[in-house]
């Protein structure tokens, strides 16, 4: 009966919950901050004073380029990691990087940041900044842009962009998210707080998709003097943002070839020189009728290269056609016909001009 009553109960509850609008469960929600300038109690010896009980151990590969620079700081690698209990292994036959837990190992998430310290090693990030990810407020991530971008000329574009001129971009990105970043080959080595692996990691995939890092540098620029102002905390910043949109640049249309029909059979082979004088009875010659022949396929060369240099020659004294001179006849007769009744006019006119002149004349 107790349970069937808590059961309805239960269900009564979850009721109402739904049925409240979301602005009053926020306004019954408690906010958790965490208050400024507090930091988190570091893991000591005290802590864990019996040790672990089981061993762990990590191991990752490095390529050739990076053993001499390892074989030079290995013993700092190993006294660093002694600190904290951890063992450290370099093996430069198979070429790779080992650490385990020990018998004097007390914190166990430990052996994790050593995992990442010699992960970074061998993406090329320099000892002093690999150490760094031992302290407990900085982490690391190595992202992986080799598979981004198929065309390999786009990604060397794209990721020297990232990089930018003199390695500027790379710089304002450091800054503002509180990161190391090195990029190595098909990597991207991130070393920082969470919140700046986060926006390193948006800011290299954008990249690698076509957006500048500009963008997304501008945008962070403004978040952090947004973050100086107190009484926006509470606030939406989207309207203070900028908003970038995408333009489509038309493309030049590719000259797509129609493909040929796939046949499983391979192309036939090209007939060999064997082949072509089996062919024509010339392998079984002898080799005077040989020379023969070849002196009658040259002489048939030359007896048409002959007649062709004659036939030219020979245009040079063909005559030019002569014009027909009955046409030119008839054409000039035609341009010297007269039209006599036009010329009947023009002579009464002028005996009638000259009749006026001669009786003005008499008159005076």
């Amino acid at each position: 009966m107790f349970s069937t009553e808590n059961m309805s109960q239960k269900k009564e509850r979850g009721k109402k919950d739904r049925a409240r609008p979301p602005t009053e469960k926020k306004a019954n929600a408690v906010v958790l901050e965490i208050p400024p300038g507090w930091k988190e109690p570091k893991f000591t010896k005290d802590d864990n004073p019996h040790g672990l009980l089981e061993e762990s151990s990590f191991a990752t590969l490095f390529p050739k380029y990076r053993e001499k620079y390892l074989r030079e700081c290995w013993p700092l690698v190993k006294k660093s990691l002694g600190e904290h209990g951890i063992a450290a292994e370099l093996d430069l036959i198979e070429g790779n990087m080992a650490v385990r837990t020990t018998s004097k190992t007390y914190d166990p998430f430990m052996v994790i940041k050593a995992r990442d310290m010699i992960k970074l090693l061998a993406r090329s990030v320099p000892y002093e900044q690999a150490l760094r990810v031992l302290e407990d407020d900085i982490f690391c991530e190595v992202i992986k842009i080799g598979s981004m971008v198929r065309n390999r000329e786009r990604f060397v574009k794209r990721r020297q962009r990232l990089i930018g001129p003199n390695g500027s971009t790379l710089k304002a990105i450091e800054l503002l998210t509180h990161c190391y970043v090195m990029v190595q080959g098909n990597t991207v080595s991130v070393l920082g707080p969470h919140r700046g692996l986060k926006e390193v990691r948006k800011i290299v995939e954008d990249c690698m998709n076509n957006v500048h890092p500009v963008y997304n540098i501008k945008a962070l620029m403004i978040k952090k003097e947004l973050m100086n102002k107190p009484e926006l905390k509470n606030e939406s910043w989207d309207r203070f943002l900028p908003k970038f949109k995408s333009k489509n640049v038309k493309k030049k249309k590719a000259n797509i070839k129609p493909k040929k029909e796939y046949t499983p059979f391979p192309p036939p082979q090209p007939l060999s020189k064997v082949d072509m004088q089996l062919e024509s009875g010339e392998y079984f010659m002898r080799e005077h009728e040989k020379l023969q022949k070849k002196m009658e396929q040259r002489q048939e060369k030359q007896k048409v290269a002959k007649d062709e240099n004659q036939r030219k020659r020979a245009l040079a004294f063909v005559p030019p056609e002569e014009p027909d001179r009955k046409k030119a006849a008839e054409q000039q007769t035609e341009k010297t016909d007269v039209d006599v009744e036009k010329l009947k006019k023009k002579l009464k006119k002028q005996d009638k001009l000259s009749k006026k002149m001669k009786l003005s004349s008499s008159q005076a």
